[in-house]
């Protein structure tokens, strides 16, 4: 009898989570990602939680001559970098804006692709964040692509 009520506890355990990840909808991605702007923007110390352990982070840093160069690192280097540029980011008032969001289903994530516009200047460049429910079920950034003329990010091009 105990076989049977663990097998059956189990069952509804993982019906439970496939459900918890067939309901996300791209309004909980956006309502997710809202969130994730605002913490960013407000430099909360939570900022970190919305990331995967394991996040892919990219940005393509856009040299003055007109090239491009692709730098990933992972989240532990990005979370070391953000809070070193917190406090210079704080002073300037930097936020970025985010616009011509557009959403698109990628399996059981979805894909935000949009323009990003730093505060401290007057050009957007693309962006975009592959979102998804992590083995919780709770929504997460899985990988996150950024262009920026930011030439700091080249030191770590490996």
């Amino acid at each position: 009898m105990k076989k049977i009520l663990s097998v059956l506890a189990a069952l509804v355990l993982t019906f439970a989570g496939i459900a918890a990840f067939a309901a996300t909808t791209p309004q909980e991605v956006l309502t997710f990602f809202n969130s994730y702007v605002n913490a960013a923007n407000t430099y909360s110390d939570t900022i970190t939680s919305f990331y995967l352990p394991d996040a892919k982070i990219i940005r393509v840093v856009m040299k003055p001559d007109g090239t491009t160069a692709t730098v990933t690192a992972n989240t532990k280097q990005y979370f070391n970098q953000m809070r070193i540029g917190a406090n210079l980011a704080k002073f300037n008032k930097y936020k970025n804006f985010y616009t011509e969001r557009k959403i698109t289903k990628q399996g059981d994530d979805f894909k935000i692709s949009c323009l990003r516009q730093p505060s401290t200047s007057d050009y957007k460049i693309p962006a975009y964040f592959v979102i998804g429910p992590d083995a919780n079920g709770k929504l997460k950034i899985k990988e996150e692509m950024m262009y920026t003329k930011q030439q700091s990010f080249l030191k770590y091009a490996k």
